[in-house]
């Protein structure tokens, strides 16, 4: 028996608009006495306007494609069984006045939270109280508790998302990009079993 073709199939995958969907796409291909590039620029899927933004590649078709052409070949599947590929169109350069509407929207927003949150646990009273037994002297503003505290706030909240604009202080990811991929992950995964073409296929066998 000939030495099989492994596939190592990507989760998922984010290709600009293009007429065909190749093997090197979703795949990686390996093998012993195999025309790599012939197999890696075979055409899986055309895109059509009825596919949308997603396309849920199956290992089932890669291996029947596979076989087609080189049927005395063994074909084996490494990883994941089906690869969600994401189709991003042309992105539209974003409207000032939209963006800084949702800047001040979310500005406002955060501010309202957080003050609601320090009205709730009665910050002020705690940092009078914290004064008072520092120095033993009752005053209404303690600025020197506060300004600290303010900005220790801002700052904390800056190393928490670990970011600072566009810059990243480290390469650990933060917990909102954590939080991002975990969704993105679970909806690939939906999409992966209920926008499967090739098993809706087989039910309706």
């Amino acid at each position: 028996m000939s030495a099989p073709i492994y596939i190592r199939m990507k989760q998922a995958i984010r290709i600009p608009v293009k007429e065909e969907i190749r093997l090197f796409d979703i795949a990686k291909v390996t093998g012993t006495n195999i025309n790599k590039h012939t197999i890696e620029n075979m055409v899986l899927h055309r895109i059509k306007k009825e596919d949308k933004n997603i396309i849920v590649i199956d290992s089932y078709a890669i291996v029947e494609y596979i076989l087609h052409r080189f049927p005395e070949r063994e074909v084996e599947i490494i990883g994941p069984n089906q690869c969600v590929v994401h189709i991003e169109h042309e992105k539209k350069k974003p409207v000032f006045y939209v963006v800084a509407f949702i800047w001040l929207l979310l500005f406002i927003g955060a501010a309202m939270a957080i003050m609601n949150f320090h009205y709730d646990v009665a910050m002020e009273s705690v940092q009078q109280k914290l004064h008072y037994m520092l120095t033993g002297k009752e005053v209404e503003h303690p600025l020197w508790i506060q300004i600290p505290y303010s900005l220790g706030l801002g700052i904390g909240m800056i190393l928490f998302f670990n970011h600072w604009f566009s810059k990243k202080f480290n390469e650990e990811p933060n917990p909102m990009e954590v939080e991002v991929f975990k969704y993105q992950e679970d909806l690939d995964h939906y999409v992966a079993i209920h926008e499967n073409k090739v098993e809706q296929q087989d039910e309706d066998h």
